[in-house]
């Protein structure tokens, strides 16, 4: 169905009047209700493609917007390596604090605080990460 079915009786109706006033009026004003009928035809075709071209125009704004929202990590790969290794780094000697100091559970303190701050690190560098795993999860428990 296009954009013109809905005005087809319309155009229909301006036919039939055309062509009543051509037998009452005769063949010397048929260039002008041919011209007058074509004109009618113009303005509704260019009435359809408008509306087309603002419908798109609006969807690609759309799509621009949604884009532009989109979480980006603000973080480059440089600084999360150098975050991962200084993690690393400053496990040996954490570990070996908590280990000495507090047996089992101060190791495991201390590496619960390093995965913490890791964890941490990620969800500021991808905020949606943790929000797409949950959607993901409550989408696919419809499916069921």
């Amino acid at each position: 169905m296009t954009a013109l079915d809905g005005r087809d009786t319309d155009l229909k109706k301006e036919l039939d009047a055309t062509l009543q006033t051509r037998r009452e009026l005769g063949e010397e004003y048929e260039s002008a209700l041919v011209d007058s009928f074509l004109e009618k035809v113009d303005q509704r075709i260019d009435g359809v493609v408008e509306r087309r071209v603002r419908r798109q125009l609006a969807e690609q704004q759309m799509t621009a917007a949604r884009d532009s929202r989109s979480p980006r990590p603000t973080d480059s790969f440089g600084e999360r390596f150098g975050f991962g290794i200084v993690s690393l780094v400053l496990a040996v000697p954490l570990s070996a604090i908590g280990g000495g100091v507090a047996g089992l559970p101060g190791l495991l303190v201390a590496w619960a605080g390093i995965v913490g701050v890791n964890v941490v690190q990620v969800a500021r560098t991808n905020p949606g990460l943790f929000a797409r795993r949950r959607r993901a999860e409550r989408d696919d428990s419809w499916k069921d």
